[in-house]
């Protein structure tokens, strides 16, 4: 039976008393909704289709936790969630185009749920140590010290610098701020930014799996390498094992021997042939069979990271203690051991020595913005996942600025950890440090690093530790991709996924550990390649960018900042606004044409890539990007009116954010 709400009710969709029995001026608490008389005063603000609070109740609005939150909806409905065929009675009601009340049918119990079930981190480091954890992985290790030599030594920190600055810290800022205002994952914050553009939540999620499909196949090498080093001898250290070939010279055991042109390591010939095996498979045309050591330890990370996010963040908030923090530690030791060894010196300057002319090409500035935009990841659902377990007016501006400061140094730093290494072979080989330093990627860490630490003192010790180091940064990282499809899909199906995270979770690990098959083959070291090169890196340019644009242009950058004030209490300044309007998209346009200009010529080891894997390489980038314009056409078939009402329409948020303020609020207690 349908029920006209009286005068001075705000009706829930499951109230069964009225208002009006309560006194004048006191606030009513009904089937958990906590309301306010709305004699008090309110301020209805045109701009974004959003009330504030008045004046006089600013104060009190900046002291609700996010638990409250006040839902709008400029139709109003009934009890049982029907839309009302006339205004309601209220004579208020009418003089005004706005009707705050609960929003109506499903889509009402759906925030409702979301309210009810939203966890929060237990302590504010808790966030930060994820966020740190998600951010600092293998790529600070092997991949900054590569590229800083490679583009100018101390030169390459200028346009480093600067791209961080205008490019990826704005970025950084802006995803948690999203995230933490909306309080949704990575797919249905769109209902509340601009409907027309959900298809990006979908291409992250697609985009995600891809990497986890590969990304922890590197995590079952490391853990390979951590196995095996529990021996009194590294088995990488000689050349006396069942897969070490005549080319195999042990230069550092003996004196006499002296390294050819036709040499190898006994470092390259164990991961090459032994880890990996790739002699065994002719290239991506030929695969072979799949190691059956190598899905054992994959099988051995998915499960440590089943059950330490399974629970949700109050579990990975735990965890992270370890797998954040424990690096450092090791870092410092392994940087305190590299700079005692002989040669360490000219790892150091090879890595620092200024290149100034460097400046001057194109390329070094494109790998600068390319640097930091994937070491800070924005992108990939995680950052809008773990801002939106945070509390309302948490400081995410100050979390930005120390979080990605922190990702920055310890990239840096991580270069001295690794040079000092380098220079340390070099002085052994009687070799330029250029040459030692030609390893880039993996390579760098399995051959080069686990080298140098075999031919240590205590290379076992050094030898865990490190290869712990690399278990743990690569965890973390773990833990985050993972939450930001998980955060996604449960907010977008509350009602299906709610109360089954421990499911839904438990299937997606087993999809990501069948997606990896491919790449725990003989071959697999191909299939990693082409996936760490394609899949990822042109799709995610794509998917920030038009987040960007959605945010600044459709969504306005006005009411942005006007939603940052209201958690904050303070409005970003002009730097941040020109960053998110103009010089962030350009800064993502510049890489994303820059990479499609001039695609990778991929090689591995001796293994030329032909021409058709880089067009397989795109079409899997592109099945994710897709996601967004099959949306875009649906969500513009499926909106009723003329085609400029259907625009319109979809680039509206349909949903009201639930947000503290000052006269209304609900409590989702």
């Amino acid at each position: 039976m349908e029920k006209k709400a009286t005068s001075n009710e705000t009706q829930p969709l499951t109230s069964k008393k009225d208002i009006s029995d309560c006194n004048e001026g006191e606030d009513c608490k009904e089937n958990g909704l906590l309301i306010r008389n709305p004699k008090s005063a309110l301020r209805l603000m045109e701009d974004g289709n959003k009330i504030h609070p008045g004046q006089g109740n600013k104060e009190e609005a900046a002291q609700i936790s996010n638990g409250y939150s006040g839902v709008q909806s400029s139709v109003p409905c009934n009890g049982m969630g029907e839309v009302e065929d006339a205004q309601c009675t209220n004579p208020a009601a009418t003089t005004t185009t706005t009707t705050t009340s609960t929003t109506c049918g499903a889509e009402g119990q759906q925030q409702l749920m979301e309210l009810e079930d939203r966890e929060t981190w237990s302590k504010k480091i808790d966030f930060l140590l994820s966020v740190i954890g998600y951010a600092v992985d293998l790529g600070n290790v092997w991949r900054f010290p590569y590229i800083c030599y490679q583009n100018g030594g101390g030169a390459f920190l200028i346009p480093y610098t600067i791209m961080a600055i205008f490019g990826g810290i704005p970025l950084f800022y802006m995803e948690l701020a999203l995230g933490q205002y909306h309080r949704n994952g990575c797919i249905s914050i769109w209902r509340k930014i601009c409907p027309i553009f959900k298809g990006i939540g979908f291409a992250i999620c697609v985009i995600d799996l891809y990497v986890a499909s590969y990304y922890n196949t590197i995590m079952a090498w490391v853990f390979y390498y951590l196995v095996s080093s529990f021996t009194t001898e590294l088995p990488w250290t000689s050349c006396n094992n069942a897969w070490n070939t005549g080319n195999c010279t042990a230069y550092f055991s003996k004196d006499n021997v002296s390294w050819a042109l036709h040499s190898i390591s006994p470092a390259e010939e164990f991961y090459t042939r032994q880890v990996l095996q790739v002699h065994r498979s002719n290239g991506l045309d030929d695969l072979g069979g799949i190691s059956w050591q190598l899905t054992l330890c994959l099988l051995l990370i998915f499960i440590i990271v089943y059950f330490s996010i399974w629970k949700g963040v109050k579990t990975s908030g735990k965890v992270v203690w370890v797998t954040a923090t424990f690096p450092y530690v090791i870092l410092f030791i392994l940087l305190v051991r590299g700079a005692t060894l002989p040669g360490a010196w000219r790892g150091v300057l090879y890595y620092l020595k200024p290149e100034w002319q460097k400046l001057l090409a194109t390329e070094v500035w494109v790998d600068a913005a390319a640097q930091i935009f994937f070491s800070l990841g924005p992108g990939f659902g995680v950052l809008l996942a773990y801002a939106s377990y945070n509390k309302f007016h948490n400081n995410c501006y100050q979390d930005a600025l120390v979080t990605s400061t922190v990702n920055c140094l310890t990239s840096f730093v991580s270069g001295f950890v690794i040079f000092t290494v380098l220079g340390y072979m070099a002085e052994m080989r009687n070799e330029d440090v250029s040459e030692v330093a030609k390893d880039m990627g993996p390579s760098l860490l399995f051959i080069t690093y686990a080298e140098a630490i075999a031919n240590m003192p205590a290379s076992t010790f050094f030898a865990i530790i490190f290869f712990l180091m690399l278990l743990t940064l690569g965890l973390d990282s773990t833990f985050a991709g993972l939450e930001g499809v998980i955060t996604g899909v449960l907010d977008e199906f509350p009602h299906v996924w709610s109360k089954r995270r421990e499911f839904f979770v438990l299937g997606l690990i087993i999809i990501c550990f069948l997606g990896s098959l491919a790449t725990l083959t003989f071959g697999g070291a191909y299939v990693v390649k082409l996936f760490e090169e394609y899949a990822t890196g042109p799709a995610v340019l794509t998917v920030v960018f038009l987040e960007a644009v959605a945010v600044a242009w459709f969504y306005g950058i006005t009411q942005f900042c006007n939603d940052v004030k209201e958690m904050l209490g303070f409005t970003p300044g002009w730097y941040w606004r020109v960053c998110w309007v103009a010089i962030s998209p350009i800064f993502l346009l510049f890489v994303t044409c820059s990479f499609l200009s001039n695609p990778p010529e991929l090689r591995l080891f001796d293994y030329n890539y032909p021409y058709w894997t880089t067009v397989v390489g795109y079409c899997i980038g592109t099945s994710s990007i897709i996601c967004i314009p099959i949306y875009m056409v649906y969500r513009l078939i499926i909106t009723p009116g003329t085609l400029k009402e259907r625009i319109l329409k979809s680039i509206t948020p349909e949903t009201a954010t639930e947000i503290p303020f000052g006269d209304i609020r609900m409590n989702a207690v």
